[in-house]
C-alpha cells in the first residue's frame, strides 16, 4: 500500500512540473486560422488574438500584458476573442485550456501559442521575431 501511495504522489509531482515548465511559455506553433475568425490579419504585423472567457481570472493579465505591447510597437493589436461564442475555432485550433495567446503573422498563420500568462519580455521577443520574419 505504501508503493502505491509513493507511486501516486511522484506521478502528480511530475505532472505539476510539467504543467508548471509549460504554463505561460510561447512555443512555435502552425496552421492557419479559420476562416472569418479574422477578416483583416495582414492589416497589422502581428496580431494578439486572445481566447478569452468572462469567468477567466488569469485573462485579466493577458489582457495587461498584451495592451501594454500593443501599446508600444504600432505593427502589433491585440485581439481578444470570446472562446463561448466562438467554439468552431476553439476546436480548430486545438484551444484546450484558457487563456489562451496565438501569434498571428501578417499572413493569418499562427507562429507561436502559449497557454496562460506569458512573459512580458518572452513576448516581446516572440513578437519581434515574428515581425522580423
Amino acid at each position: 500500500m505504501t508503493y502505491v501511495v509513493l507511486a501516486v504522489l511522484a506521478a502528480a509531482t511530475v505532472a505539476g512540473l510539467i504543467y508548471r515548465a509549460r504554463y505561460g511559455r510561447l512555443r512555435a506553433s502552425g496552421g492557419d486560422l479559420p476562416p472569418g475568425l479574422l477578416p483583416d490579419a495582414g492589416s497589422a504585423g502581428v496580431t494578439l488574438l486572445h481566447f478569452t472567457s468572462a469567468t477567466c481570472a488569469p485573462c485579466r493579465q493577458v489582457r495587461a500584458v498584451c495592451a501594454d505591447l500593443a501599446k508600444d510597437l504600432s505593427a502589433v493589436r491585440h485581439v481578444e476573442v470570446d472562446a463561448d461564442e466562438h467554439l468552431e475555432a476553439v476546436k480548430s485550433l486545438d484551444i484546450w485550456r484558457l487563456p489562451t495567446l496565438l501569434i498571428v503573422d501578417r499572413h493569418g498563420r499562427v507562429a507561436r501559442r502559449t497557454v496562460g500568462v506569458p512573459d512580458r519580455a518572452d513576448l516581446r521577443r516572440s513578437v519581434t521575431e515574428v515581425l522580423a520574419a
